[in-house]
């Protein structure tokens, strides 16, 4: 999150193909979720679901955990997953599951910044470290914090299995707050196969004009 600007995002890197269609799911006003790990889909839109409700991030992610029937216990199960929630007012929790593959874990921010990293297949805890320290030491706007986070994780290892896909995903605390009419996305960027999906993401969050945000924004 960046409380001055009032955006919030998420970005992510995976050596799976298209990976921004399953993990990174945001709505302006409510929040921003990441779904990982043995992932279960359903977690991104139920989280959204939850947080429209007035649930804070804590709850949201017990609560979908709790209502999670595990239908694959034997090679999906959900003890496997990774799941981490921002609410619009800036507080976020975040699980990793203790079958995650490992190395997995999670990390979070140390005030005032607001962010967590988390991740699973890595090639240590130094990878989400790495990233932490990128988003809280790079200045700018957050798609490029949010880059850095990625750039970070990298430099200390990343996925143990390399890299192919890419994306980033912003919103904004307030809704309508888009390029464009009646758009809540202030940005959606992926890199779905690449042999350097981090780099091209960078490109193209650079190449991206300043945003043009609606009246109160």
């Amino acid at each position: 999150m960046d409380a001055a600007t009032g955006e919030i995002g998420g970005a992510v890197q995976s050596r799976v193909f298209s990976v921004g269609n399953g993990v990174l799911w945001g709505e302006s006003g409510v929040g921003i979720a990441a779904t990982q790990a043995i992932v279960d889909v359903s977690y991104g839109p139920q989280a959204l679901v939850l947080l429209r409700q007035g649930l804070s991030a804590e709850q949201v992610v017990k609560q979908v955990l709790a209502s999670d029937a595990d239908p694959r216990p034997a090679d999906w199960t959900k003890e496997g997953r990774q799941f981490a929630v921002l609410d619009a007012k800036g507080t976020l929790f975040a699980h990793t599951g203790p079958k995650a593959s490992e190395w997995a874990g999670n990390k979070a921010c140390a005030a005032p910044h607001i962010c967590t990293a988390q991740g699973n297949i890595l090639a240590g805890p130094g990878v989400v470290d790495s990233m932490v320290a990128a988003f809280e030491r790079t200045e700018g706007p957050l798609r490029l914090r949010l880059v850095a986070a990625l750039e970070g994780g990298q430099r200390a290892g990343g996925d143990t299995r390399g890299q192919q896909s890419a994306a980033l995903l912003i919103v904004h605390v307030r809704k309508h707050c888009g390029i464009w009419l009646n758009n809540d996305v202030v940005l959606r960027l992926q890199v779905d196969d690449s042999p350097e999906p981090i780099k091209e993401l960078r490109r193209l969050a650079e190449h991206r004009a300043a945003a043009r945000k609606a009246p109160g924004c």
